[in-house]
Order: C-alpha cells, then structure tokens, then sequence
C-alpha cells in the first residue's frame, strides 16, 4: 500500500518538541477517503428515511403506530452511541481504534437492508408488520455503530484549522450519498420501467432493488475507508493534545461522569440541537402522508394505490432535493462561516429550514415542493456540520468518541420524544392530517 499517497500519516517529520504542539495538516484525499464510508451510511439512511414509513403503511401500520416504530431507530441510537464511543477511545487494533466498529455496523446494515424490503416473505411466521419494524431497528441500530466512529475520526485526524473543512467535506459526501439514495426509487420506476404498485404486504420492486443497490454501495465505501485511512496511534494522538500524563484504564461508569463533566460548549449546543431533530424526525415519519394528502389529494385511508406510490416516490425526489442542496451548501460553509462565524451561519441555515417546512402548507402543485426543500436542504447542510465543528475543539482527545456518542444523546432523545407522542397528537389532534405534522416541525 503507498501510504505516500493514500495514508493519512503525517506528511513531515517535525521536532518531537513541534509535533506535541500539532497535528499536520492532511492533503485532501486523505480527508476525503476518511469520509468515504459515510456516504455509503448515509445512502442507506436516505433510502430508510425516504421508504420506511410507506412500507410499514403498506403493512398495516397506522398513522399513530407509525411514529412508534420510528421510535426503535433513535432509542437504539441513544443506547448504542455512547457506548460504541467509549469502547472506541479504548480500543486498539491491527485497523486501529474508530475503524472496527464502522466496518461491524456496515456489515449489519447491510444485512437488514436486505431483509427489509422482504418482509413480508416472513408472513408464515409473524405478520410482516412485525419484522418491518424489527429491521427498521437492525438497521438504524446498525448504521449507529457505524456513523458516531465517523465524526470521531474526523476529531481524531485534523489539526484544529482543518476540522471546519473536514466536517464540510464529511457533509458533502452524505449529501451524495443521501441525494442517489433518495432518487433510486423514483429512477428505478420511472426511468428505468421497474414495477413500482405492490399487494398488500408486500414492496414495490423499484424500492426492492434499491435497497439492495445501498446494500452493495455501503459496503464498498466503507472499505474505502478501511483500506485507505490510517489511524493516529494513542501515542502520537497524547503528543498531538500535549498529553502526556497517565490516565487510569475508563471503566463503562465513566460515561456517566463524562455526562456531568460536559463542556460548556456541548451543554449550549444540546438545547439548539433537541429543537432540531424533533423537527427532522417529524419530516421523516409525515411526509409521505403529508405529501399525499395535501398535495395529491388523497383520502386518509389510501396507502396502497398507484398514485400513493407516485407520490411516495415524489417525496424521495425531494428528499434528494434537499440532500442535493444541502451536498452544494456544505462546499460554502467554511467561507460563510469565516465571515460571520460558527454559530451564526448555524441559525440563518436553521431558520431557512423552519420556513421552507412550513411553506409546504401553503403548496397544491408538487414541482413547488422543491422550493420548500431548498430551505430545508440549507437547514441540513449545516446541522450535519457545524454542530460538530462547533464541538470538536472543545473536546479532550482522549475522550473524543465516547462525547460524540454522548452528543447523539441529544440528536435522539427529541426523537423519541416525538415518536411516542408524535403519532398520537397527528392521529387524536389532527384527526390523522399529516400536513400538521409538517407545520408543528417547521415552528420547532
């Protein structure tokens, strides 16, 4: 393997004395392939996001029961984290320390990517509904395991000057992995022929065969990963923080008197992120619903005909929409943000997201929807970066991983929120009109 060229290793020898005080600087490739297997865990999650809801619908679930089984994806998330994070700052390997666990969380994913979309092949032994919901959280839980070593190794690489631009570059990737995964449902039905109506409990082929398309993707980015990224040892990451006393060997305990000892930057950042992921949970589970019955007109209790489908298929497009948008925005982060800083050009993004959310209220022809996900393709371009450029400086390198695990606490607790009470407000206060939904997620 060339390491001159695709390892991240240091490019120069310094002074032990110069090295202690920085890490080097990475060329680009470097930064690139060390986000590579994100854009594979993310085309998973598009194709979760953007499918998840109309095939639990198409096996039975109801407006109130869907969010519930939405509520597995973020509570395994808010167990999982914490705990990969700790044991990856611990763990040390022949693939180092973040590498093991996303490449174990790949190949799990992977699995309930495949088994998923046929559910319903199961019917013999439990209703379908059951084992969509079952993978729905194999596969969330799966893709947790993969995603928090991700931000992780970004904290872990980078000098602090090029932490901006990693997390940019990481977003721009998802953005491409988010944008193909939210588009192959609808390429495959309407540009490709595949049949695109199902019985009921069964899927669609077109999203079938997209599901396994991310399979195969997701596995062969994160090998990029593996293969190409070389990993700082404990040594040199203690000489890069100036480190060089002795820590006691962390005990599983420690995560939570690492939760009381939080900095100062984490604790003002869990606020802004709790409104933000209750909104983006409730955009996830309502759309399709929403979508089809503001915009297509359709009677609540229509969730298998053909124009459901299309306009289940409309709602990928323009989650791909924002993905897209979103992929572009993250290329300008780091110049916006050294005009007007960090945190500003979070809330402006924020802000462009709340109102193009509840713009959709106010929509009858779909083409406009892609107006409305423009401003929510800003709002995600920037929660997938800034949020941890804001907080990657202020951690210790040395508990890097377990408090980005801690931080998905507060990306999956609003979500759990909104799970439970989520489906019960849209079906008892809404009388089951997903547009509410939206609206109530654009306010927060």
């Amino acid at each position: 393997m060339n390491n001159k060229t695709i390892s991240c290793k240091p490019q120069t020898q310094n002074s032990k004395l110069e090295t202690r005080r920085k890490k080097p600087r990475l060329p680009f490739f470097s930064i690139l392939s060390m986000s590579m297997g994100f854009m594979g865990i993310q085309f998973a999650f598009a194709l979760q996001n953007g499918n998840a809801s109309r095939i639990l619908r198409g096996f039975g679930a109801d407006m109130e029961q869907l969010s519930w089984f939405w509520v597995a994806a973020p509570l395994t998330g808010m167990i999982i984290q914490p705990i990969i994070g700790h044991y990856s700052d611990q763990t040390w390997t022949k693939l180092g320390r973040r590498r093991p666990f996303f490449l174990v969380g790949a190949l799990l994913a992977v699995i309930a990517l495949i088994l998923m979309p046929n559910a319903g092949s199961f019917a013999n032994y439990l209703p379908p509904l059951l084992f969509g919901g079952a993978f729905l959280m194999i596969m969330d839980a799966s893709i947790n395991v993969a995603m928090e070593p991700f931000r992780a190794l970004v904290a872990d690489m980078l000098p602090k000057e090029q932490i901006t631009l990693g997390f940019s570059i990481q977003s721009f990737l998802i953005g491409i992995g988010a944008v193909i995964g939210s588009w192959l449902p609808y390429i495959f039905a309407e540009w490709l022929g595949f049949e695109k109506v199902a019985s009921a409990g069964q899927v669609a082929p077109n999203v079938t065969y997209a599901f396994y398309t991310g399979s195969t993707v997701l596995i062969i980015t994160i090998l990029w990963t593996v293969i190409t990224t070389k990993e700082y040892s404990p040594q040199q990451l203690a000489e890069y923080s100036n480190d060089q006393t002795q820590h006691k060997t962390p005990t599983f305990s420690d995560i939570f008197k690492d939760i009381g000892h939080m900095p100062k930057t984490m604790k003002q950042l869990a606020v802004v992120q709790f409104f933000t992921w209750i909104a983006l949970f409730g955009m996830w589970v309502f759309t399709t619903d929403a979508v089809a019955q503001h915009v297509y007109k359709l009677p609540i209790s229509d969730v298998t005909s053909l124009k459901y489908q299309k306009a289940g298929n409309w709602v990928g497009f323009i989650f791909g929409v924002y993905n897209a948008v979103a992929m572009i925005y993250a290329l300008l982060l780091p110049t916006i943000a050294k005009f007007i800083g960090r945190k500003m050009t979070h809330t402006i993004s924020l802000i462009c997201g709340g109102l193009g959310l509840i713009s959709i209220y106010f929509i009858g022809n779909p083409i406009f929807l892609i107006l409305s996900m423009t401003g929510v393709g800003i709002a995600w371009g920037s929660i997938l970066a800034m949020p941890y450029a804001i907080l990657a400086p202020s951690l210790p390198s040395q508990k890097t991983g377990v408090y980005m695990g801690i931080f998905n606490i507060f990306i999956t607790f609003p979500q759990i929120i909104n799970g439970l009470f989520g489906g019960m407000i849209v079906k008892r206060v809404y009388h089951s009109h997903a547009i509410y939904a939206l609206l109530m997620s654009g306010v927060f």
